[in-house]
């Protein structure tokens, strides 16, 4: 049947059962896929296309190899990327000398000759005439493309589902027989073709048939053996049959004569225990059914606690024991709902008991108001975990404390009849209307109001505080029992297993036949039994205090027709604790101790409030500036009232509020700018008013400079005149010392006490009361500077001139100034803190420049002199008769000078002074010697110039205080030449 061709493809079996094709020895070659040229032999007739152009169904394709890639070397390295092409790929990577070089053969490597492929050529060449004559029968035009078609048309077809050989179409599809049909009509050649291609196919069909017995004649036994093994298996399960036919009757006869009987005893047992479950539950649900009236009895009466107790204790039970029940399907969203409310019915009953508590009279009344009711509310509230109720407490805190100041407003303008309140409405110009009296009086009332109101919110305030601190205290000891029961289950769980195989190993004992695990599966029956016995009293207990609850709620409505409530503090929290089903509701200890946190800082919160709401009364007050304009004596009683408010909440409290201190200190730094501004003021008037003349002491200075030296650096208590009264004196009398003073200077030492004594009624203002009076001393001297020395008061007051006694009581009030700065100074260093003694360094620039202005004075008194001396002496002459005008008009002068200055400053003072004039005079004589030619010679000349200086030493040494002043006169004579 095969074709005697030489190149037809036969087929062979593979070891894994595929038939492979036969592969030619030679070399493989990259040639076009196309149909077997023994199945379509083509004679030349001269058709473009002929069978050969068809798809075959025996020839199988060349298997892809490297060699079927289209892409050579060449292409792969014409890399059109490069910007310069290179001439080759060898040299561009590893330069010009690569190729140049000549490769030497390799050793291992044989000469290959035409020799070595003369086999290969000699079997091969049958082969290549006849590829050569199929190639001038069979034109070879596109035969690769329509190959490929055509496969792909096949390979269509043979994927339809609908695929079936038997059909024509598909048949003539697969097959084209028409290939074989000429156009033209059937020839002999083509009916050949067509039979030669049914011979090959039977001779296909004939090898898998032989293939096919040849298999079932490998396992033929195989076969046999199943065929007899089945009916083996026949046997045995017949007999298995009619043993278990057996087993069943003997099974059933059992279960007749053994087993109906005791368990029908069982199931009644069990009946008769789900009857009295049954039993148990329906009771658990008639007291279940009259929880919600219970509820509203319980509300009725304020008792929030119980309420919500039940609640839980009710939703418990609905969880645990009713859990499924249709009935109450919705009773736990009620209940839900009930809670909710009494949530919300809980915030307003407080924020309601806060209003009413805070806004009552601050008079006669308890502070604490129901104390009762405002445990069970606090309860209440930390049992649902409401923890911002001081929210609501300090909200209407800060309302009742805007209340306190109204209505101390209007009580105090109702007793006052200048007021008119239809004219006048809003609060702050009620109180700007109003006298300093009539307003500190209102003051001290809402200092007062507000003293018991902070009272009465630390009471509150206690009550709340100590009914956590219960709570907190059960929380602690319940972990504690929490904590020890856990121990204790943890050593029984650790000596159960023994126990239950210690009870097996009895029972084993003691009943024959029994197996050990009958007796364990026995023992923890038992246990279960156990365990559901104390269930069903547990539910009991739930259901007795249900009922023991609503019981309690009707008396309570029955005995109390007001919504007070009936149980004391110590029932509710007993209850409280009692009924605490759910156990994560409660706070935790963290929470519970933040909440204690919040109460005090509550009360600090209240003493702020306070201090804020006297901070808007004394701002009212100086809005206009009237706090500006009062005497230090009213301001004085402002801040001691003040003081004594901030020390009392201090103390009642633990809280120092700072805003009521800071609106005293600012509204004091308004009074110390303008008591400054005042006493400047005056004083500026004074010294332009001063005519610089010695004035009298009264008596009342006299003692206030003595009050200073005993210490008591203060204003003394103003005198009512009498017949008795001593008479004013020249001088004041300090420490046994004279000082000639002006009137500016002794109304400056009471200013400067005034300032001492503000400072001692309000000590915070001492550093800018210190900085103040450092400049009213810095003005007196500048001013006083000014107008003598700088001869101001010649415009300012009209005088005629500047004297001598005008400067020397300038220099003696200066003086006075500066013996009093050290006292000044230990004064305000008492009432300074360390850190403040920077301040002081004020004293001690000011004492400087108050000694360089003494100083400058007494330069100019000698100034003064200095003038006289040359202007006089320039006229001397040496001449009779003795003493010399010259010389009288100079100790006239010094006299003058003398009688001047010598009641206002003291001897010290004065004889240095004269000591300095007479060092002048003798400059100025010996200079006026020198220019006469007049030397100590003993001549006549000097005679003279002996007698006029004799006569000038005895008139200066006749003075007072002067007598014994060394002027050493020889200086003026020039040695003899």
């Amino acid at each position: 049947m095969a074709s005697s061709h030489s190149s037809s493809p036969v087929p062979r079996g593979g070891r894994d059962g595929i038939y492979h094709k036969e592969r030619d020895p030679s070399p493989p070659r990259c040639r076009p896929i196309r149909s077997l040229p023994d199945v379509c032999p083509k004679e030349p007739t001269g058709e473009g296309r002929g069978l050969c152009d068809g798809p075959s169904v025996v020839a199988e394709h060349d298997r892809w190899t490297v060699y079927s890639s289209k892409v050579n070397l060449p292409a792969a390295l014409n890399d059109p990327r490069l910007a310069k092409r290179e001439s080759d790929f060898f040299t561009k990577t590893w330069g010009l000398d690569f190729a140049e070089t000549e490769v030497m053969p390799s050793f291992y490597l044989p000469n290959i000759t035409r020799e070595h492929f003369a086999p290969y050529l000699q079997e091969t060449a049958q082969r290549e005439r006849i590829h050569e004559r199929c190639k001038t029968i069979c034109p070879n035009k596109d035969d690769v493309d329509l190959t490929v078609c055509l496969h792909i048309l096949n390979l269509q077809i043979f994927m339809k589902p609908e695929f079936a050989l038997e059909d024509p179409a598909t048949f003539n599809a697969v097959l084209p027989w028409s290939h074989f049909n000429s156009a033209g009509g059937k020839s002999s050649r083509d009916g050949a073709s067509s039979k030669l291609l049914q011979e090959k196919l039977s001779h296909y069909l004939d090898v898998v048939e032989v293939s096919i017995a040849r298999q079932i004649s490998l396992r033929s036994e195989a076969f046999f053996h199943a065929m007899s093994s089945q009916h083996e298996l026949q046997d045995r399960l017949q007999e298995t049959q009619r043993a278990v036919a057996v087993l069943r009757g003997r099974t059933a006869a059992i279960d007749r004569v053994m087993c109906q009987g005791p368990l029908q005893a069982v199931r009644t047992a069990l009946t008769r225990n789900n009857c009295v479950k049954l039993h148990n539950k329906m009771k658990l649900m008639a007291a279940v059914h009259q929880t919600q009236p219970t509820v509203q009895l319980l509300l009725s009466t304020s008792e929030f606690v119980g309420a919500l107790e039940l609640i839980s204790t009710t939703k418990e039970v609905l969880q645990q024991e009713l859990q499924g029940i249709h009935s109450f399907r919705h009773l736990g969203s009620q209940l839900c709902e009930l809670e909710k409310l009494i949530d919300k019915m809980m915030v307003e009953d407080f924020s309601m008991y806060a209003r009413s508590d805070l806004n009552r009279s601050l008079k006669d009344e308890p502070q604490v108001l129901e104390k009762e009711r405002l445990e069970s509310l606090v309860f209440g509230l930390l049992r649902q975990r409401k923890l911002d109720f001081l929210d609501i407490y300090s909200d209407e805190m800060i309302l009742a404390a805007k209340a306190i100041v109204t209505q101390c407003v209007a009580e105090s303008v109702l007793h006052i009849e200048e007021i008119d309140t239809e004219v006048v409405t809003k609060l702050a110009d009620q109180m700007r209307v109003m006298t300093f009296p009539q307003w500190f009086e209102l003051l001290k009332n809402v200092f007062e109001s507000f003293l018991l109101f902070l009272q009465r919110i630390k009471a509150t305030l206690n009550v709340i505080k100590n009914v956590v601190l219960e709570v907190l205290a059960s929380n602690q000891k319940n972990r504690l029992l929490e904590e020890a029961g856990a121990r204790a289950l943890d050593a029984e769980a650790s000596h159960g297993p023994s126990v239950l195989q210690g009870e097996a190993e009895l029972a084993y004992l003691t009943h024959e036949g029994l197996f050990i695990s009958d007796a364990l599966n026995e023992a923890q029956q038992q246990q279960q039994q156990q365990q559901q016995q104390q269930v069903q009293d547990q539910s009991s207990v739930m259901g007795s205090r249900i009922q023991q609850s609503r019981a309690e709620a009707a008396s309570s409505d029955s005995t109390c027709g007001t919504s007070e409530t009936s149980f004391s503090r110590e029932q509710s929290f007993i209850v409280f604790l009692f009924f605490r089903s759910g156990e994560n509701m409660m706070p935790s200890e963290l929470e519970l101790n933040r909440v204690i946190n919040n109460i005090q800082e509550l009360l600090y919160s209240a003493s702020d409030v306070s201090h804020d709401r006297c901070v808007k009364v004394l701002t009212a007050r100086a809005k206009d500036g009237s706090l500006e304009r009062l005497s230090s004596a009213e301001f004085v009683c402002l801040s001691q009232a003040v003081e004594g408010f901030v020390r009392d909440t201090e103390e009642l409290c633990g809280r120092r509020s700072v805003s009521l201190r800071g609106a005293l200190q600012s509204q004091a730094n308004r009074f110390v700018h303008r008591f400054h501004e005042e006493r400047k003021t005056k004083l500026s008037l004074l010294l332009d008013n001063e005519r610089w003349k010695q004035a009298e002491v009264p008596a009342e200075f006299q003692d206030l400079v003595n009050s200073i030296a005993d210490g008591r650096i203060s204003l003394p208590e103003r005198k009512i005149p009498g017949p008795e009264d001593r008479k004013p004196t020249d001088f004041l009398l300090i420490n046994g010392q004279k000082y000639a003073v002006v009137g500016t200077v002794l109304l400056l030492i009471r200013i400067f006490l005034e300032y001492c004594q503000c400072v001692n009624d309000i000590p915070s203002i001492a550093t800018d009361m210190l900085t103040r009076l450092s400049d009213l001393l810095k003005h007196f001297n500048s001013r006083s500077c000014q107008l003598v020395l700088g001869a101001g008061a010649l415009q300012v007051v009209g005088l005629k001139t500047i004297t001598t006694k005008n400067l020397a009581l300038a220099s003696r009030c200066l003086q006075l100034v500066v013996h009093y700065i050290p006292v000044i100074r230990a004064h305000f260093e008492a009432k300074l803190q360390p850190k403040q003694f920077s301040v002081l360094r004020h004293f001690d620039h000011i004492t400087k420049d108050y000694n360089d202005h003494i100083a400058e004075i007494s330069a100019k008194l000698v100034a003064i002199m200095d003038s006289l001396f040359e202007k006089v002496l320039s006229k001397y002459e040496v001449k009779a008769p003795m003493p010399s005008p010259c010389f009288r008009n100079v100790c006239k002068q010094m006299a003058k000078m003398h009688e001047a200055i010598s009641e206002l400053l003291p001897e010290e003072q004065t004889q240095m002074l004269f000591l300095r004039i007479n060092a002048g005079f003798k400059m100025h004589l010996k200079r006026q010697l020198a220019r006469l030619g007049v030397v100590n010679d003993g001549g006549p000349q000097n005679g003279l110039v002996v007698v006029d200086v004799a006569f000038y030493t005895e008139n200066i040494q006749a003075l007072r205080s002067l007598e014994r002043l060394d002027l050493n006169m020889a200086e003026i004579w020039e040695q003899k030449r």
